[in-house]
């Protein structure tokens, strides 16, 4: 899944750009900032794959924001303006595309589809110089005391605002963080991202059920029932 920073100063802005990713199931979380500042922390602290950025922001500009973050660059650029005059500057800035406000969906599409691309031939790079480690324990507490949860013996997890519920037999453990960077750390061939909120052992599922619009309901050994949307479902039987 692409972790997406959406950069711009005005809100009508940005939530046309969230409507257009929240439609392509390969996008998971998505990060929003108002002004330069807040964008450049935001890269340091989330490091997003994409990064869709408006030139013109109070404080830093886009140009600014990039310049304070600095190189390497480990994300592309797509920017976003309603002035075609910085057009040279972005691409001079080697920035993947250049989007011209109001945004044309179809322009969209086809600016994402390149990202997706450039996103998947980063990852492949970096994976073929350095091999995956995957969590082999989780550090959870409970009664006041500390323990390593061995990742086998996680059923399941569900995502609760800023927390995850990691849910092993009867016992749930609660944990600071998002279940997009928990199923990043996770072997993609024992744990399954099945919705939004919910990842799955694929060693505690005991069947699966035809749903409705073409969805399949997971029924765990425990006897918990869970959803696999279409979506995640899709985005799961693309290869890499």
């Amino acid at each position: 899944m692409i972790r997406v920073l959406i950069a711009d100063d005005e809100p009508p802005s940005r939530r046309k750009v969230r409507r257009f990713l929240e439609n392509d199931p390969e996008i998971g979380e998505i990060h929003e900032a108002g002004f330069g500042e807040e964008a450049a922390a935001a890269i340091r602290s989330l490091s997003p794959d994409l990064v869709f950025l408006d030139v013109q922001m109070p404080g830093l500009d886009g140009f600014q924001t990039l310049a304070s973050v600095g190189e390497p660059r480990s994300f592309h650029v797509v920017f976003l303006t309603a002035h075609e005059q910085y057009a040279l500057r972005a691409f001079e800035a080697e920035a993947l595309d250049y989007l011209l406000k109001p945004v044309d969906p179809d322009r969209f599409e086809r600016a994402l589809e390149r990202a997706k691309e450039q996103v998947a031939l980063r990852r492949a790079h970096t994976s073929a110089l350095e091999p995956r480690r995957y969590l082999k324990r989780i550090l959870v507490q409970t009664n006041g005391r500390e323990l390593f949860l061995p990742v086998e013996r996680l059923d399941w997890a569900s995502a609760d605002r800023n927390y995850i519920l990691l849910h092993s037999g009867p016992v749930t453990y609660t944990i600071r963080g998002t279940l997009e960077s928990l199923a990043q750390q996770l072997d993609p061939d024992q744990f399954l991202r099945i919705n939004r909120s919910e990842l799955i052992n694929l060693d505690r599922v005991r069947e699966m059920q035809p749903w409705f619009h073409g969805e399949r309901r997971i029924i765990l050994h425990g006897g918990r029932e869970l959803t696999w949307t279409r979506r995640f479902r899709a985005a799961s039987s693309r290869p890499g």
